[in-house]
């Protein structure tokens, strides 16, 4: 009887941001360089499946020397499979809309790079759940909240500098994620105030 293989569980990043950019777009290449960085770096990325920073984020996994199939994970609004961009490894449909940021904020970390209130919505989804978030220096979402905490509350008592993280370049934001990743280790079960009769 062969002894069985346990393969080491790799952690998903989700880079999010703007849906649409133009081809000269400087967020298209911090997209794809962050990309191909998580992959390098043996992580799995996670956007919304779509276009602009999401289909860079994709491309740029997909130039990785390390890429493997399932290397990039698109969790789609709808629910066809043709919705992902052509780089996408596994597409996941949900059917959910603007919902399914919630299924994108529960990566083990999130980066932004601009966006409009779809992004900010998944920063601040990420942040509930006690996620690592570091926002990108490039204007939108990403800029607006970068260098600061979302809210008051404290998140983790031995970090008294929790807050989204600012990178100015693809370069910092991996520095950052692997500096800080191993201290964000919070699981969000569920909501506090909804417990059980046995007070689990």
């Amino acid at each position: 009887m062969s002894a069985e293989i346990i393969r080491p569980i790799r952690p998903c990043i989700a880079v999010i941001g703007d849906a649409r950019l133009a081809r000269d777009d400087p967020r298209r290449n911090l997209a794809e360089s962050i990309g191909r960085g998580l992959v390098d770096a043996g992580y799995r990325v996670v956007t919304g499946g779509m276009g602009g920073v999401m289909e860079a984020a994709h491309k740029g996994a997909r130039d990785s020397l390390n890429w493997f199939d399932g290397a990039g994970i698109g969790i789609l609004p709808g629910s066809d499979t043709r919705q992902a961009n052509q780089f996408v490894d596994i597409a996941i449909p949900t059917g959910l809309d603007h919902a399914r940021n919630v299924i994108v904020a529960h990566s083990a970390a999130v980066i932004a790079i601009g966006g409009g209130a779809g992004t900010l919505s998944e920063m601040a989804l990420a942040w509930a759940y006690g996620r690592l978030v570091i926002g990108l220096r490039c204007g939108g979402s990403s800029e607006l909240l970068a260098g600061r905490p979302i809210d008051g509350r404290v998140r983790y008592p031995d970090l008294p500098d929790d807050q989204v993280f600012a990178a100015d370049s693809a370069a910092l934001a991996m520095d950052l994620l692997t500096c800080w990743l191993p201290r964000y280790n919070k699981v969000h079960y569920r909501i506090e105030a909804a417990r059980t009769a046995d007070g689990r």
